[in-house]
C-alpha cells in the first residue's frame, strides 16, 4: 500500500458541497426562465470540475489502495467501484458524468447550452454519497 493523502482527498471531498451548491443555483435559475450566457457557461463549469474532482479522488484512491493504472476517466470510475467503494447506481451516475468530458472540452462549440443536463439535479445526492462512500471505503481499507 502506498500512501494515502488524506489532506487531498478531503479538500476535494469539501469542494463536492460547492459544486453541488452551484448545481442546486443553476436548477433554481433555469426553473426561474434565466440562463443567459453566463448561467450557461457555469454550467459548464460546474460539470467539469465535478468530472476533475470525482476522477482526481479517484486516481487518489487507485494510487493509494489498488496499484492499477486506469486509462480512462471512465477507467478510473470502474476501477474504484470495482474495488467496492461505491455502489452500483452511483458507479452509473458517475460514468455518465465523466462521459461529459470530451464534449465539455473538446466539442464545446456543439455543446447544448440550452438545456439545463439532467445530471445537474442528481449531482448533490451523488456526490453526498460519494463522499461518504469514499470515507467509508478508506477507513474500511485501512483496518
Amino acid at each position: 500500500m502506498y500512501f494515502i493523502n488524506h489532506e487531498q482527498i478531503n479538500q476535494r471531498i469539501q469542494f463536492l458541497a460547492a459544486l453541488a451548491d452551484a448545481s442546486k443555483q443553476l436548477e433554481e435559475q433555469w426553473a426561474k426562465g434565466t440562463h443567459d450566457l453566463v448561467w450557461q457557461l457555469a454550467q459548464e463549469r460546474v460539470l467539469h470540475l465535478a468530472i476533475e474532482t470525482v476522477t482526481d479522488i479517484g486516481s487518489l484512491l487507485i494510487d493509494a489502495f489498488i496499484l492499477r493504472d486506469a486509462s480512462s476517466y471512465e477507467d478510473i470510475v470502474e476501477i474504484v467501484h470495482g474495488e467496492g467503494a461505491y455502489s452500483e447506481s452511483l458507479t452509473e451516475t458517475l460514468l455518465q458524468l465523466v462521459k461529459l468530458r470530451k464534449p465539455l472540452v473538446q466539442d464545446y462549440v456543439d455543446w447544448n447550452r440550452q438545456e439545463l443536463n439532467p445530471l445537474i439535479s442528481k449531482l448533490p445526492a451523488a456526490f453526498e454519497e460519494f463522499a461518504g462512500s469514499v470515507r467509508a471505503f478508506i477507513k474500511s481499507e485501512l483496518e
